[in-house]
């Protein structure tokens, strides 16, 4: 089936268009530093309430599993109440559920507040990217996904940074109360600025759809959070939960394409451009949140490195973004470079940059060090996520964009969390492998290993073993950490190939989208 795609109705200009963008990347950042920003004050969290870590680590999953389930259903949220509305509404209760984390009395209510946030950021992210697609022409893709590039890319990015600041030097509450300012303004600018692109409209619910995607995408998600934690599937309510999770995906795969009132519209599948954008942005978050969760774990347990300095070094990264995302974002708006070949290019570099993060994992290394490698994955990352929104996003039509973008964010979400489980896996388990390999090598017949004993009191000193013991666990900790770049690496290059599957976008007038 043919479809013409066109202007939007709501396309702006001038400072009109300035302000809309503004609010929309304010919210998007909103949403974006949040997932990380609590990374780096959850240890102080934990001991504010007493809680041990596998019932800390509630306060992201609990996040993370409420954003899921509500990013897929933002297209017909928007169409029930209108986009303007609902994405006022969600600046809103993300805005009031942050306030009340930062007021949080006990542990419960912070937790219960924690999944109200996720509930309105996930109605932020996809929405976000929609507006800004309606916001600029046809022939200003480029720079309509620049904008969303810099909240989605950066954030993670200083994420840490921001919550290293606060930590170290206010509460971990303020990880929290820094979103009030900035959600108070997105909430006024899109409540003044924002028009909808169709007038809101009644429309029944499915609601055993919904029902059946909560469950699954609930479960899925609980079992990547909490998986490693109890040894997987050896755990009975980790069985029990991917049991729900192929379950409830199955049942609602199954129920909602005989809908007649989907509350996802899985028809934009039919679209190779939305399968295949929607795996590259998987192995996109797979590299954008993965090296996130890893990098700060390596620097400040094997480096001793401040929560602060940690996060200052994954903004070299985030700086490169910055550089590069401006030049790819015109180019590829203009129709000067194919967004297939600007993202193979980024994928490959992200390999390089991963490889050589893994080369320099070292017991001694420094803040320099790294330089290189995060510059590389930084200018990686931007030949990316523009080049592939215009690829996706241009080549369906404007009636298809909203469940076209909720997939592909969707996708994003759940390559970093589907990232997270299986490098936290990957490092615990390589940790065990490293430290047999290097204590079987650890022998007095070593010349290495005698001299270091006669040097600390002989073979009878238990200081001599004991830090021989030490050095071998952080050896094979450091080890397991190259480990994990390495397969962020691997993963990114095999999967490169996947941009064949890409249709080149037309920006320069009516598409028509088979």
């Amino acid at each position: 089936m043919a479809a013409q795609m066109h202007e939007s109705a709501v396309v702006e200009y001038g400072v009109r268009r300035f302000l809309v963008s503004l609010a929309v990347i304010s919210a998007t950042l909103l949403e974006i530093i949040d997932t990380t920003i609590v990374n780096v004050a959850l240890p102080n969290i934990q001991g504010n309430f007493g809680v041990p870590i596998d019932q800390g680590a509630w306060i992201v999953t609990g996040y993370i599993i409420a954003n899921v389930v509500v990013i897929p259903i933002t297209p017909w949220l928007q169409m029930r109440f209108g986009r303007r509305q609902y994405f006022f509404a969600s600046i809103v209760m993300f805005t009031i559920a942050s306030l009340m984390c930062g007021l949080a009395p006990n542990f419960e209510s912070l937790v219960f507040w924690r999944v109200m946030q996720g509930l309105g950021g996930g109605g932020l992210i996809s929405t976000s990217q929609a507006i800004l697609r309606d916001t600029f022409t046809l022939r200003e893709q480029g720079q309509a996904q620049g904008i969303f590039a810099m909240g989605v890319i950066v954030g993670p990015a200083l994420g840490p940074v921001i919550g290293g600041i606060l930590t170290d030097n206010l509460s971990w509450r303020w990880a929290f109360f820094i979103n009030l300012p900035v959600g108070i303004i997105a909430a006024i600018l899109t409540w003044r600025y924002l028009r909808n692109p169709q007038a809101p409209r009644f429309s029944k619910l499915d609601w055993f759809g919904l029902g059946f995607l909560a469950l699954g995408l609930g479960s899925m998600q609980y079992v990547l959070d909490q998986g490693q934690q109890y040894d997987w599937l050896a755990d009975p309510n980790i069985r029990l939960f991917a049991g729900l999770a192929v379950a409830g995906l199955g049942a609602f795969v199954f129920w909602t394409l005989r809908s007649r009132i989907p509350v996802v519209d899985l028809h934009v599948l039919r679209l190779r451009q939305v399968v295949a954008g929607s795996i590259l942005g998987a192995v996109l978050g797979m590299s954008l949140y993965g090296t996130i969760l890893v990098l700060p774990q390596y620097l400040q347990n094997s480096l001793g490195f401040t929560a602060t300095l940690s996060g200052l070094t994954i903004l070299v990264r985030a700086i490169a973004v910055m550089i590069f995302t401006i030049p790819t974002a015109i180019l590829a708006g203009r129709g000067l470079i194919d967004p297939r070949i600007s993202t193979a290019a980024g994928f490959v570099l992200l390999g390089i940059s991963n490889w050589i993060l893994a080369d320099v994992t070292t017991p001694n290394s420094s803040f320099g060090t790294f330089v290189i490698a995060l510059v590389i994955s930084g200018v990686g990352l931007s030949q990316i996520f523009v080049p592939l929104s215009i690829a996706v996003l241009g080549g369906v039509a404007s009636k298809e964009v909203p469940s076209t973008s909720a997939f592909f964010n969707l996708s994003r979400q759940v390559g970093g969390s589907i990232a997270t489980a299986v490098l936290v896996t990957l490092l615990v388990r390589g940790v065990s492998v490293h430290q047999t390999d290097l204590a079987a090598a650890i022998n007095l017949r070593s010349p290495a290993t005698a001299a270091y004993v006669r040097a600390n009191g002989g073979e009878r000193s238990r200081g001599a073993l004991g830090n021989l013991e030490d050095i071998v666990e952080r050896q094979a900790l450091v080890q397991s950490y190259a480990d994990t770049s390495r397969w962020v690496a691997l993963i990114s290059v095999a999967l490169a190939p996947l941009v064949l599957l890409l249709k080149r976008p037309h920006l320069g007038g009516p598409v028509v989208v088979e």
